[in-house]
């Protein structure tokens, strides 16, 4: 993951003459560079009240339609989907809410109160135009994205990337209202014939008992939903949160949410051309876990999703196409 946005990202591509180490001779060697700000884009730190962000703001004359952007569960301020967004047109907040600065250093508790207070920050932004934000999550920051449009009020579009329908890893607070994490059972880790751990059975099902009081009240939302789905999700079982998510809001009366699913896709669909993470190390299962993804298929969704999310954004934030040539 590239953590400084402000310098490119530097790949050195190498053509070599065989596969064996003692015979390799070097045919060709080239370097590419990717940019994460598009010519004029502005980068600025955000610490006002609780929040803790970084606000992309295109170069053109604003007002901008905004985006609060949230990515997963492994914390920190992470600004490179949010720059690259901003030169499509979109102020965007890359905003942090766990283990970073002042924050809480753990998801066990966490308040809507302080995603409201980034909220209202953006679209009190003189850059920003109303009359509401955008909301675009992927993993955990799905799942959050969805708890702040079912709960906040100035949510006007929200793109879930692979996020849960229910409430995972410790309780949501709102203004009293307590939304408790759905169950798991560590019995139905399985473990692959290279030695990770697959993750995606341990949950409970929401729909099932107790687990009920997990799923996220979705049916309170006032804004339509684009859910971006890797069926090869090994994660969590984004394919049926999804699904779920569709059949709630509409035996509620609301419309029917765009749900696109993408075969061989795996958990982290990325803006295009990042490479395909099949397994890595889990902040929150302490252990190397399978992700799942095919790497042609997957890198077909990623350059999908990224046209799909603007197209939606545009039509709902009322925003026009930005015309910034990007090279990512």
């Amino acid at each position: 993951v590239k953590r400084d946005v402000q310098t490119p990202f530097v790949v050195e591509l190498e053509v070599l003459d065989g596969h064996e180490p003692a015979t390799q001779r070097l045919l060709g060697r080239a370097v590419h560079e990717r940019d994460f700000l598009a010519p004029g884009v502005r980068r600025e730190p955000v610490r006002a009240g609780r929040v803790r962000a970084t606000l992309f703001l295109p170069p053109e004359p604003g007002p901008f339609p905004g985006i609060v952007d949230i990515l997963g569960a492994g914390g920190g301020l992470l600004e490179y989907r949010a720059s690259l967004l901003a030169g499509k047109g979109f102020a965007v907040m890359a905003l942090a809410y766990y283990n970073y600065e002042d924050l809480p250093k753990s998801m066990e508790n966490l308040h809507l109160e302080y995603f409201e207070e980034a909220v209202n920050y953006l679209l009190n932004h003189p850059q920003v135009k109303g009359p509401g934000v955008g909301l675009l999550g992927i993993s955990k920051g799905g799942e959050l994205c969805l708890s702040m449009a079912s709960f906040l009020k100035g949510i006007t579009a929200a793109v879930i990337i692979n996020g849960s329908v229910a409430r995972v890893g410790g309780n949501l607070h709102y203004k009293g209202e307590i939304l408790p994490p759905v169950g798991l059972n560590q019995n139905r880790v399985k473990i692959t014939k290279d030695g990770f751990v697959d993750i995606v059975e341990v949950l409970n099902s929401p729909l099932e008992g107790p687990d009920q009081k997990s799923f996220i009240p979705v049916e309170r939302a006032e804004c339509p939903f684009l859910f971006l789905v890797g069926q090869d999700d090994h994660n969590w079982k984004s394919e049926f949160y999804a699904n779920e998510a569709s059949k709630r809001l509409q035996a509620h009366g609301k419309a029917k949410p765009q749900v696109i699913c993408y075969p061989g896709t795996g958990h982290y669909i990325e803006p295009p051309y990042f490479p395909l993470c099949p397994a890595s190390l889990h902040t929150l299962v302490g252990t190397p876990v399978i992700w799942g993804g095919e790497p042609r298929a997957h890198a077909r969704a990623q350059v999908d999703a990224w046209q799909q999310l603007q197209t939606f954004f545009h039509k709902h934030l009322s925003g026009e196409k930005g015309t910034i040539p990007a090279k990512l």
